[in-house]
């Protein structure tokens, strides 16, 4: 089969002939009809990302959306990491694949996954999110971000409070939903007090795709936020700004402010695959904006290090 190879962290991944994958009991093979490069395509290849196998050659690619054998369409979870889905087949365990919707074109379809995941499964499983509550999205400028605060208004947020840099992306979201918004650019003091005048308000959740500075202010203005005592679960998903910041221990004493992550490992791989199901659902009944810019596998090379824009860019076999 034709598929984009990658030979170490260092190089780019090229198309080539692989071998075709052969599945073990309990796997199925996928011939795959759209792939999404999302950024945790990009961060195991390199081995950066906490679940790289760091085993080469590899086929990148963590989902998709493929057809049966028996002709059904699907939306599905590569098996194992060195078959990923940027290739003409791939396998998959029955139980992480799930029919999809006709409404639901293919490149959409690659591309909503896992930035859905991001935000519908830290509502549901690790934010305890209730409808009423209000919901402030740290990089809501970016294509998982966007999808996030339309997914918090869609799922019953009274508020969404939308975070971000780009001046022309953060007004955009006023569109898909955000009550408010916060430029991340403000200097720090700014920055701090804006955040705190939103979490004084009653903020109750804070989904965080960057982590970096803005979570060190936003971090700083709920520690200094006057009703301190009122519950407020901050959710670490993304690091786009940084990988570690300094925590003051006291932040966490002198508020009731609780820090988890979500994604792969914090959350259950049956509850995660169960979180895109449902979006999908949703998103069969009314539509989500996402902005999606297609290419050829064949266009790896050149298009791998491109950089996205608020853009998720698919890739079609």
């Amino acid at each position: 089969m034709k598929a984009a190879v990658l030979e170490s962290p260092q190089s780019v991944p090229q198309y080539k002939t692989f071998d075709d994958p052969v599945p073990q009991p309990g796997e199925t093979v996928v011939r795959v009809l759209a792939a999404g490069l999302h950024p945790v395509v990009k961060s195991r290849a390199k081995g950066s990302h906490y679940t790289s196998a760091g085993r080469f050659p590899l086929i990148p690619g963590i989902d998709g959306v493929g057809r049966l054998e028996d002709g059904r369409r699907v939306f599905f979870a590569a098996a194992r990491q060195q078959f990923g889905t940027f290739a003409e087949l791939c396998i998959a365990h029955p139980q992480a694949m799930f029919p999809l919707s006709d409404a639901i074109p293919d490149a959409t379809a690659a591309a909503l996954g896992n930035p859905a995941m991001s935000s519908w499964g830290a509502l549901s499983f690790r934010a305890n999110f209730q409808p009423g509550q209000s919901v402030l999205i740290l990089g809501a400028t970016g294509t998982a971000g966007q999808l996030a605060v339309q997914i918090a208004k869609r799922r019953g947020a009274k508020r969404v409070i939308a975070c971000g840099r780009n001046p022309q992306a953060l007004e955009k979201t006023k569109s898909l939903g955000a009550d408010a918004t916060i430029s991340l650019e403000l200097p720090r003091e700014e920055l701090v007090a804006a955040v705190r005048s939103e979490v004084e308000a009653g903020v109750n959740i804070v989904l965080d795709y960057v982590w970096g500075s803005p979570a060190e202010a936003t971090l700083e203005a709920i520690a200094r936020r006057d009703n301190e005592t009122m519950p407020l679960r901050y959710v670490q998903i993304g690091q786009s700004a940084g990988r570690t910041i300094p925590l003051d221990g006291a932040t966490l004493r002198s508020s009731a402010v609780e820090l988890v992550g979500s994604g792969f490992g914090s959350v259950a791989l049956p509850d995660l695959l169960a979180s895109i199901a449902e979006f999908f659902e949703e998103a069969a009944r009314a539509p989500f904006e996402i902005g999606v810019r297609t290419f050829p596998l064949s266009d790896i090379a050149s298009v791998w290090d491109q950089p996205e824009g608020d853009q998720r860019f698919v890739f079609i076999p």
